[in-house]
């Protein structure tokens, strides 16, 4: 090797380890390997996604670049999972033979935008080693001005008889049978069309004000004289049911979630005061991770104090072995808000690792990477100083993929080595592949600290010299669609 070339890779790579040992702390056993980091990315009037519209190829081209502008943002902070809202109110971001465009694509609904941006962004998420899950809001369907607006798909056109007037919107009728299946065509039709990682459910439950609901008389046809809250409770937890069933049937890896609200009903020191997912909105969310109709929920925490630590530990003691991830109200921080101090979310960050939950949700994405009284930095630099796995769904597969076969390295240039392996797939879909580099004497791969990146294609190419110098070993695993791994295929340097 030219001596030149040996000794400035030498120094820049010290450099990079001095850097880095400033930032992290040096004790990583508080980091999990398997943790949720998940943020709400809103289409609903362009909040977070898009400024720009498409109608035009510049317009097209600039939707794209704020995009990959907020997923690089989100990729260099940590986040492991994208909740992208694909129906918004009755009206969606994708090609759909059910409901129309959605207005904040092109500034008109039922416009085609000439791309299709839930395959783009499924792509670019992907390319980033991120999870992406469709947002799908389930029983609001849209403003009742709006309905002249939205076309000949509008649901005031093809299926006026399931709708209700309640306030200023029009909603879905959770008690009439038919919403069910129609709700879940919609969810398989997204199924179908992409590779999503997960269905992600907002607002399945009855609304604000739920006692004028005006549903009496699809409970007096259906209701056979149950009581009223349990009968829409069991309303809800149909359709929950029913989709669960059939997105299972299509794709058994698709992580189904939803964001419940946040206080799930009156615990023994505490009450709801008034608001709570079983009692208010007839959402038995707790109920659904008993009864295995649900994977994850991420329960729209947006509280302080005893609103927030008491319940939060109700979720994850009724969590039945899957995973919950509670929704932070990162967006109440903005001075417009509640103008909430810094600390506020730091201690519940804190508090949500420190009694085991799975993981943390964040509403929504515009608040993140605007770091947002520095919330962004913290994570990136402090709380999120090395990459995570999603939790495994062992409850819906628990098998782990074969081990990688080296095919191929090769010397690329001085210090590089290219690595290449055979792909990996269970089942007939393709694994996904995490790369680690360990200190020889401690192959540790369950410290995360130790993992370079999370790869989708079968091939690695890294510096040769820094894990000579460093005395490390390359280990590479592949991760299947249910979140297994496998055994780790163990590389020594050839430097």
């Amino acid at each position: 090797m030219n001596k030149r070339i040996f000794l400035l890779s030498l120094i820049l790579f010290m450099a990079i380890i001095s850097s880095h040992a400033q930032i992290y702390p040096a004790d990583s056993i508080a980091y999990p390997k398997r943790e949720v980091r998940a943020v709400w990315l809103t289409t609903l009037s362009g909040l977070d996604w898009p400024k720009a519209k498409a109608t035009s190829e510049e317009g097209r081209k600039k939707q794209k670049e704020e995009l990959c502008d907020i997923l690089d943002q989100l990729q260099s902070c940590g986040i492991n999972a994208v909740f992208l809202q694909t129906r918004v109110r009755g009206s969606v971001i994708y090609p759909s033979q059910m409901e129309p465009w959605d207005i904040a694509l092109t500034g008109q609904f039922d416009k085609d935008p000439g791309y299709d941006p839930l395959s783009f962004a499924i792509e670019e998420t992907h390319r980033r080693g991120m999870e992406l899950h469709a947002w799908v809001v389930t029983i609001p369907c849209f403003k009742i001005a709006s309905a002249a607006k939205m076309g000949k798909k509008c649901l005031t056109k093809t299926h006026p008889q399931w709708l209700i007037k309640h306030s200023d919107s029009y909603y879905f009728d959770p008690g009439v049978p038919e919403v069910a299946g129609y709700l879940s065509d919609l969810c398989c039709e997204i199924v179908k069309k992409y590779d999503v990682d997960g269905l992600h459910f907002d607002y399945i439950r009855y609304p604000e004000k739920a006692e004028s609901f005006s549903d009496s008389k699809t409970y007096r046809e259906y209701g056979k004289k149950q009581d009223k809250a349990a009968w829409r409770r069991n309303n809800i937890t149909s359709i929950v049911q029913r989709i669960y069933r059939d997105v299972k049937d299509l794709k058994p890896w698709i992580r189904v979630s939803c964001s419940p609200v946040g206080k799930y009903n009156d615990i023994s020191r505490y009450s709801a005061r008034g608001w709570s997912a079983f009692g208010t909105v007839h959402q038995d969310a707790q109920g659904w991770l008993r009864q295995g109709i649900m994977d994850m929920l991420c329960p729209m925490m947006y509280f302080t104090g005893d609103h927030f630590y008491p319940f939060a530990s109700d979720w994850q003691e009724n969590s039945y072995g899957r995973t919950v991830a509670p929704g932070l109200g990162i967006y109440m921080m903005h001075p417009k808000e509640k103008d909430w101090d810094f600390g506020v979310i730091q201690r519940e960050l804190c508090y949500l690792r420190q009694e085991g939950l799975q993981g943390q949700t964040y509403f929504r994405s515009r608040f993140l990477t605007d770091n947002t009284k520095g919330l962004f930095d913290y994570l990136s630099q402090t709380y999120y100083p090395y990459p995570a796995l999603m939790p495994a769904m062992v409850w819906s597969d628990s098998t782990h993929p074969d081990k990688p076969i080296l095919q191929k390295r090769e010397r690329v240039d001085n210090v590089m080595e290219q690595l290449v392996w055979q792909p990996v797939s269970k089942a007939g879909q393709p694994c996904r592949y995490v790369v680690y580099a360990c200190p020889r004497e401690n192959m540790d791969i369950e410290n995360p600290q130790n993992i370079m990146c999370i790869l989708r294609a079968p091939e690695y190419t890294y510096n040769q010299l820094t894990a000579y110098l460093y005395n490390l070993k390359i280990a590479i695993t592949a991760l299947d669609r249910f979140g297994n791994e496998s055994e780790p295929l163990i590389l020594e340097s050839n430097f």
